[in-house]
């Protein structure tokens, strides 16, 4: 029942969203027949908050069992690391889904493209595994499929898509597309459902709100009062994942 709790959660999100941007998305009429301002598509973005990750990697094999991907690949993967005390935390990371994706301009064939909604996807039925893409991300976040997938009965009745890439197409690259084919039915990210405690957030950058199925937030307020950072924004990327590495504020436990 708590799993069921959290996969609604995001269906919620959007109603809630839409009353906290109201001020900023509501059309001014100077005359009676003037067209309302179209509202502004989501701009959906993560947040990783590094205090709270214990390194369990359940973010990791729920994504592996959501995209039917060998366990080789890590669409999102957790690395461990050390402090410049020696203390140990953990970082995980998916694909950025950047505002300025480097394996965007670098593809040949335009097989890789970003979304309306600030995703960046992958046409495989377009990419010719080249591989410029991967050799370009500065993130690592890419695989090349040069095996088949794991067999499995697909239930889904429909034929993989850019924003639900399953199974992959050998020969093909992949990637984390931030669980489109979940969000855009009001559920959670596979990882962000997984994870026990709940150091990930999916977010909209439009409405400024995020979740992480226990607790929604004013997603810019949550950022600034946490010192949050983007990895290697200094290479404009524009990453749409953002990390908490924390300063000593109280997590609430």
């Amino acid at each position: 029942m708590a799993s069921l709790s959290r996969r609604k959660l995001l269906g919620g999100l959007g109603t809630g969203a839409g009353a906290i941007a109201a001020a900023g998305l509501a059309p001014i009429r100077f005359e009676a027949e003037a067209a309302p301002v179209p509202a502004k598509k989501r701009q959906w973005a993560m947040v990783i908050d590094m205090r709270r990750c214990d390194g369990c990697k359940e973010c990791t094999v729920a994504c592996q069992e959501a995209h039917h991907l060998p366990k080789s690949f890590e669409w999102i993967k957790v690395h461990k690391l050390q402090n410049r005390r020696g203390q140990e935390f953990f970082m995980p990371q998916p694909c950025m889904q950047c505002e300025n994706p480097p394996c965007l301009r670098v593809c040949p064939v335009a097989a890789t493209f970003r979304d309306a909604e600030g995703i960046v996807l992958v046409d495989q039925d377009r990419c010719i595994g080249c591989r410029m893409c991967m050799a370009a991300c500065p993130y690592g976040a890419r695989y090349f499929n040069d095996v088949e997938p794991p067999a499995f009965a697909n239930p889904f009745g429909r034929p993989p898509t850019p924003q639900f890439p399953v199974p992959q197409q050998k020969g093909t690259v992949g990637k984390c597309m931030l669980c489109v084919h979940f969000t855009g039915e009001g559920k959670l990210p596979a990882c962000v459902e997984a994870c026990a405690m709940y150091a990930l957030y999916i977010g909209d950058l439009v409405a400024d709100v995020a979740t992480n199925g226990k607790e929604t937030v004013r997603l810019s307020k949550f950022l600034n009062d946490n010192d949050a950072f983007r990895y290697k924004e200094e290479l404009n990327t524009g990453p749409h994942v953002y990390y908490i590495a924390g300063h000593g504020q109280d997590l609430g436990y």
